[in-house]
């Protein structure tokens, strides 16, 4: 049974993470302190539960708390070796969790520990961080609330900091909350009521300040030539663009991407001001932290020809790695971690939008959400003042803090296929199915393309939405609709680097009853399909430089010859033959171009449900729903061939073993001797 302090923290935690105005995704923490039977003893024993590192306030459960004791945090005060050493206290917290001890303590749990209030809460708001960031905040601050709300100095979070904001409450018993310079807000209350009131009394009245007092055009006018293009034209110049951007994004690692066309972003890079305040970066650690410390901006209007646009954004991301590194070199440490990597996590296109990137796609949406609170930051801070964030040097602190590190160190490690992104036709059901979901659980992000759209949008939710997969309809006969499938796909998750080439259909007829439209049909969607998506894709991958895969799900019949079966045999062989010349064309781009070949795939498969089992069953003078085992007692393993099994085929290709293998066929038939490779 969940106590009731720790419902309450956890009803309250919901509601206030829910809503983007009083938070960001991952940002802040909350708290209640209340009694509870000890395990051993039987008795009362004082703790607090609050928000574990690296927790979400939105979709927090009792399981993402910290559970400590009060009366050993408190006693830390009287250990507290001074700021200088204050790190070492987050090793000590581990000393005062209680019982299990839940979730690991994250830095801010001496802010909630040593403020004396029964209910906590730590925020980072766009209108609380705008009065945070304010060259005059202080003043501002007091303006805004009176005595009721307590500036406090901008200070790295840590116990120093904890240690402050307590101070502060005592001094000023009639407060219900202060201002962290540079940071966010923390307020705090005798019940879980009153201390989400008061939350939520300051950032509601911070939102009230900013819009009353603010000044209309904070980031001063539109200029001409850098307005938003219309909707179409700007998702095509974005779509041509990205792949590009990934490529300057993932020098040092590959990555993830994510595209914001919103209008706050739009807006700000029409006006005067954007090259100003995005040079003076972000400032809440929350955000830069996944922000870096500012992005990179192009500086050309969005008529500028594409060329010129590319080649613009490749002499300004050599100029941001310079600059990067210099940054590193100039407040670096003997101790310090090694440099990360100098790209940017956030590129600016104005007139198109905003590109983010990450090790995953929610981690690359993210940091473009936080440049989106960090854009409100400024509008907030610039309409009453001047946006000032904290200093270079602080933000390197946070950067490159060692406990950043050691969370970083924490994390698991990567899948295979991380920071991969692959597109699949037909991928709505059967092998492509299958496919998908093999690539998705070892990380990639997934393009699920296929002719049926209800069929790719359950295949897309099934694998986890769109994190981690996008349904595109596409008809890979239509040239048109494929460069539309692959500029979704580059949209969704900045790029393309694992092609699967497994639309396909059948029809099993004799030589003297195939028409010329059956011929026509199987080589439209296999051999003119797999070249039309195979071309899409060259484009893509040349333009990221990353290398790349492209897989062909061939079959057994593209050199075994049997009966009944030209049009799709022949067209299987088409697909072979690609399989080998763009090997021979794409290798001096790192793509690698390889296939597959399987057979007797019966059960899941759509071809086969779709009459072409009962007329091969027809053929082989079988009933249909024993064609499966009838092809198995043919193979040399005497094993039954699944869309599963393909789907092995298709990783054991892609995941990272066979980087020097191209232009290579793996069958998938369980051993069919007259069909071996030779």
């Amino acid at each position: 049974m969940v106590n009731g302090e720790v419902a309450a923290l956890l009803a309250r935690s919901h509601r206030l993470g829910s809503d983007p105005r009083n938070t960001n995704y991952a940002g802040g923490n909350a708290s209640a302190k209340g009694a509870e039977a000890d395990p051993v003893t039987g008795g009362d024993v004082e703790l607090m539960w609050v928000k574990g590192s690296g927790g979400d306030l939105g979709t927090l459960t009792e399981d993402g708390l910290a559970v400590l004791r009060l009366d050993r945090l408190r006693a830390l005060v009287d250990v507290y070796p001074g700021v200088e050493r204050e790190d070492e206290m987050v090793a000590a917290f581990d000393y005062c969790l209680h019982g299990k001890g839940g979730a690991a303590p994250s830095i801010d749990t001496a802010m909630h520990a040593l403020v004396d209030a029964a209910h906590v809460d730590h925020l980072h708001p766009d209108s609380g961080i705008a009065l945070a960031c304010a060259a005059d905040g202080e003043k501002l601050t007091a303006e805004c609330f009176g005595d009721t709300v307590v500036w406090v100095p901008w200070r790295r979070p840590g116990f120093r900091l904890g240690l402050d904001i307590a101070a502060v409450k005592e001094a000023n018993p009639q407060a219900v909350g202060c201002v962290l310079g540079g940071h966010g807000i923390t307020a705090w209350g005798d019940t879980s009521e009153e201390c989400e009131r008061n939350s939520l009394h300051i950032i509601r009245t911070a939102e009230r300040f900013l819009t009353e007092r603010g000044r209309p055009e904070p980031f001063g006018p539109v200029v001409d030539g850098y307005e938003a293009l219309p909707e179409e034209e700007r998702r095509v110049r974005a779509a041509a663009l990205a792949p590009f951007v990934r490529a300057i994004a993932s020098q040092d690692r590959p990555q993830v991407g994510h595209f914001d066309d919103s209008g706050t972003v739009l807006d700000f890079l029409a006006r005067a001001g954007h090259p100003r305040l995005a040079a003076l970066g972000t400032s809440c650690p929350d955000h830069f932290l996944r922000t870096k410390v500012r992005p990179l901006v192009l500086d050309l209007p969005p008529s500028a020809p594409l060329d010129e646009a590319v080649t613009r954004l490749e002499e300004l991301h050599a100029d941001y790695r310079r600059e990067y590194a210099a940054y590193y070199e100039r407040h670096a440490e003997p101790d310090s971690p090694a440099m990360r990597g100098a790209d940017p996590a956030i590129v600016l296109v104005p007139g198109v939008g905003m590109f983010s990137f990450g090790k995953d796609k929610q981690t690359a949406r993210v940091a473009g959400e936080f440049y989106l609170n960090a854009i409100n930051v400024m509008r907030g801070a610039e309409a009453v003042s001047r946006y000032a964030p904290i200093e270079e040097s602080e933000k390197f602190r946070i950067e490159y803090w060692a406990l950043e590190e050691a969370k970083l160190r924490r994390m698991p490690p990567p899948k295979p296929l991380a920071t991969r992104v692959a597109l699949v036709t037909g991928a709505g059901s059967g092998i492509g199915k299958a496919i998908a979901r093999r690539l998705t659980a070892e990380g990639a992000c997934v393009v699920v393309a296929d002719v049926n759209a209800e069929n790719a949008a359950l295949v897309a939710e099934e694998l986890g939405g769109p994190d981690k997969a996008v349904a595109v309809t596409v008809d890979v006969t239509d040239e048109e609709q494929v460069a539309t499938a692959f500029e979704e796909a580059v949209l969704a998750f900045g790029g393309v680097d694992l092609v699967v080439n497994n639309a396909g259909i059948s029809l099993s007829k004799p030589l003297l009853e195939t028409t010329a439209e059956d011929w026509d049909l199987q080589h439209a969607v296999m051999a003119r399909g797999s070249f039309l998506v195979s071309r899409e894709a060259a484009r893509v991958m040349t333009a990221q430089r990353l290398g790349g895969d492209i897989v062909y799900i061939a079959s057994k019949n593209a050199v075994f010859a049997g009966p009944d079966n030209i049009a799709y045999a022949a067209a299987k062989a088409d697909q072979a033959h690609q399989v080998r010349l763009l090997a021979a064309e794409l290798g001096e781009h790192g793509i690698r171009v390889n296939g597959v070949n399987p057979d007797g795939v019966v059960r899941g498969s759509g071809i086969f449900a779709g009459g072409w089992g009962a007329r091969r069953a027809a053929v082989y003078g079988v009933p249909e729903e024993k064609l499966g085992e009838f092809y198995a007692q043919r193979t040399l393993l005497k094993r039954e061939v699944l869309p599963e099994h393909v789907a092995n085929a298709v990783f054991a290709l892609t995941g990272g073993d066979l980087t020097h293998t191209t232009g290579l066929h793996v069958p998938v038939d369980a051993g069919v001797a007259a069909a071996f490779l030779r």
